[in-house]
């Protein structure tokens, strides 16, 4: 195996084990205020960013799945106009 392809590997588990990181702070009880959310969407950005050039398909699906935790909780609030508690 070329270095090239060393570091690819290596730089590939350091992204697996930063999105486990980031993962873990992107529970709702950790993300509570607006700053905490918005510390959230920056990690997730930027790992976004360095993810795009990895061809490891672990970190295409870690990126998937921490940008799932940026999109909004979806609630029912009205049935047929009527509104539910």
């Amino acid at each position: 195996m070329g270095k090239l392809a060393t570091i690819d590997v290596a730089l590939d588990e350091m992204l697996v084990n930063l999105a486990a990181i980031v993962l873990r702070l992107s529970k709702p009880e950790v993300t509570r205020t607006p700053e905490a959310r918005h510390a959230l969407a920056q990690s997730v950005h930027q790992y976004a960013v360095c993810a795009a050039r990895s061809t490891d398909p672990r970190v295409h699906e870690l990126k998937s799945q921490l940008e799932e935790t940026l999109k909004p909780d979806l609630r029912i609030v009205a049935i047929n106009g009527v509104k539910v508690s």
